[in-house]
């Protein structure tokens, strides 16, 4: 964990229980061992939303519809495009989103997020990026395009559990990649002129870059 057990616990014990589709989405997460953003994770996500007062969301990285869900539910939020390439995980993304009755507010879109984000073409209030780590440097141009000035990208899972911290040869082999650009994306982040980032230890760690007024 990046802080204390007890006070993750304490933030967790504050924050309002979810409505029953996202309650049931979350067991489901946990009984099939799918990766959704923790609830400390979620609750700042809201908060962003909500301060931003975003209309349109880019979300890169589906998984099941749960974020996408929990985004949609932010009183401002008029549309959300989200993207996934694991076919088994879209077939229970759409059951959900259909479930929640958001059919139309979340657009789901099956296929590579990197050829996606080539040839896309709207502006967006905020995007979400939670996918494939060791793409991210590869996506952040177009993520950036796509970003309206003045937008908010926000990054999940940046510390990767506390590997983050450790160097290229201590970490396994399997995971260096990843490693590796995780720590060239946040170094990208934290040093484009373009953008005001900050780097917040909450869940896994989250990064929360704005994009610059020009």
């Amino acid at each position: 964990m990046l802080i204390d057990d007890r006070i993750t616990s304490y933030i967790q014990s504050l924050i309002p229980d979810e409505d029953p589709i996202l309650t049931e989405i979350r067991a489901y997460a946990e009984e099939s061992f799918v990766p959704v953003i923790r609830p400390e994770t979620a609750a700042i996500l809201k908060t962003l939303i909500e301060l931003k007062q975003a209309k349109k969301i880019l979300e890169i990285g589906t998984a099941i519809g749960y974020s996408a869900i929990l985004m949609s539910r932010c009183q401002n939020v008029e549309h959300i495009t989200t993207v996934e390439n694991y076919e088994p995980r879209i077939e229970v993304a759409r059951k959900n989103i259909k479930k929640a009755g958001l059919s139309e507010k979340i657009s789901l879109v099956a296929g590579d997020a990197g050829e996606f984000l080539k040839e896309l073409d709207e502006a967006f209030d905020l995007v979400f990026l939670d996918a494939a780590k060791a793409q991210y440097p590869a996506y952040l141009p177009d993520i950036l395009r796509v970003l309206k000035t003045g937008g908010v990208l926000i990054t999940d899972n940046v510390m990767q559990d506390g590997e983050i911290l450790e160097s290229h040869f201590t970490v396994p082999k399997r995971n260096r990649t990843i490693h590796d650009r995780m720590r060239e994306y946040l170094y990208i982040l934290t040093h484009d002129e373009e953008l005001q980032t900050s780097i917040v230890p909450i869940g896994d760690g989250i990064s929360i870059s704005v994009k610059k007024l020009t």
